[in-house]
């Protein structure tokens, strides 16, 4: 094999052996083979659906072959576009390839009580850029449809207006990309292809919160682009009052335009979901087997797609019927998820007040003592991450305190977690405890 193309080739040869041709064809025609780095065997997909059935169904089909190639254990990384882009420089990939995906439209983004007003939000700055809504920011759990709504946002502004200069980014690359290109003295680069652009979407912006230098250099982009006019669209997993490490000058300009929430999915949007994914992968689902799933896979609408395409493997692979037996395995792992201990805010009370040998009315009340404030601070920093209360009612199980002395405690553990590795383990020692009462 003379080239990492030929160590690909020989891969989809052994797979043809294992998988049918249609599977070969449906979900591998746009894989290329990058390189092999460190034991690690890099593929570049340009249609994130695809990427993302390949690695949650094919993964091990394909350590497989590289260890019947190589007699040793790889690690398979497979690249999105904008990923390979920044990795390895491709400035000759243009914007409109990564919002090809016919998966990520406002046609195929399923609607319900949870997520319309960030839909509706989402088509207006489409058809409007920076008219209405800039920025947009929508937040929420993972797996809820943040993303989908930012590619349907590229593909409208692309079919309007196909020159426009689209720039796609998730929070935790554009770190990245940031400290490498002003590493090798490319800082003018890196700014004109931000700040530069007529559209910009950062997934997962929560990430830049803390990093001052890139939070400063992120601070100037947001401003270039908003005084210009240019549409700015963000995601974040909560909203800016609950970024505790942000700079108050990015929060509020987050905060400047519109701010929309998604939550998980109701059963009749849960039952549209699963019968639209269905019909896209052709998969003829029984009603009462749709059902069943709505029912049982509540959590996000990652779960609920991925558990189709667990079935469509079961029947592809496996020639398994799609019924309830078949479904039940779909899904096993999902629930076995779902029925973790999620604990009360009084267990986690409980059991600080034991581990600090402190009663509770000492932790929940005004006491100074070190030994209280940090048991307090830690306390509300826990319940905050464990359970779903908010900063204010959280604030009530403390004495009547406000929003914002919540917010510093919880600050504080998050200062102190990273800057002393001793505390962070205690941290997680106690969250680990708590979580093993059951």
């Amino acid at each position: 094999m003379n080239s990492i193309a030929d160590v690909w080739d020989n891969v989809l040869q052994q797979l043809k052996k294992e998988l049918s041709e249609t599977t070969i064809s449906t979900w591998f025609d746009e894989m290329e083979a990058v390189a092999i780095r460190d034991n690690t065997f890099i593929l570049h997909c340009s249609n994130d659906f695809k990427k993302s059935n390949i690695e949650a169904l094919f993964m091990h089909h394909i350590k497989a072959c590289l260890r019947n190639i190589f007699s040793m254990d790889f690690e398979v990384r497979i690249l999105d576009t904008p990923s390979f882009a920044a990795i390895y420089n491709q400035a000759e990939v243009k914007p409109s390839e990564y919002f090809a995906t016919d998966g990520f439209t406002f046609d195929t983004f399923v609607v319900g009580p949870s997520n319309k007003l960030a839909y509706a939000a989402s088509q207006s700055v489409a058809e409007h850029p920076a008219r209405n809504y800039n920025p947009l920011l929508i937040y929420g759990d993972s797996g809820l449809g943040k993303t989908h709504l930012l590619y349907a946002i590229a593909n409208v502004i692309r079919r309007n207006n196909p020159g426009a200069k689209i720039a796609y980014v998730k929070g935790d690359d554009f770190i990245n990309e940031f400290i490498e290109l002003i590493r090798t003295g490319r800082g003018n680069e890196f700014r004109a292809k931000y700040r530069e652009a007529d559209l910009l979407l950062v997934d997962d912006v929560q990430f830049v919160a803390g990093k001052e230098q890139v939070q400063n250099e992120f601070f100037h982009t947001f401003n270039t682009l908003y005084e210009s006019g240019h549409q700015i669209v963000l995601t974040s997993d909560r909203p800016p009052s609950e970024m505790t490490l942000l700079d108050d000058r990015l929060r509020t300009r987050f905060e400047w335009g519109l701010l929309v929430d998604v939550a998980p999915p109701d059963y009749e949007t849960r039952l549209a979901i699963i019968k639209n994914k269905a019909a896209l992968l052709g998969l003829e689902l029984p009603d009462k087997v749709a059902h069943y799933v709505a029912k049982n896979v509540t959590a996000n609408v990652r779960q609920l797609e991925g558990t189709i395409n667990k079935i469509l493997a079961y029947k592809d692979l496996l020639g398994s019927d799609t019924d309830e037996e078949t479904v039940n395995r779909a899904i096993q792992d999902i629930l076995k998820r779902s029925s973790e201990y999620i604990p009360t805010p009084e267990s986690i009370l409980e059991y600080i007040s034991k581990y600090y040998k402190l009663e509770e009315s000492v932790i929940r009340g005004q006491q100074r003592i070190r030994d209280a404030v940090a048991a307090r601070q830690i306390a509300m920093y826990l319940i905050r991450s464990m359970t779903n209360l908010s900063l204010d009612d959280i604030g009530k199980l403390f004495d009547n305190r406000d929003h914002s002395t919540v917010l510093y405690s919880i600050q504080q553990v998050e200062k102190k977690m990273k800057s002393d590795p001793a505390f962070a383990e205690t941290v997680k020692e106690v969250k680990t405890n708590i979580n093993s009462k059951r």
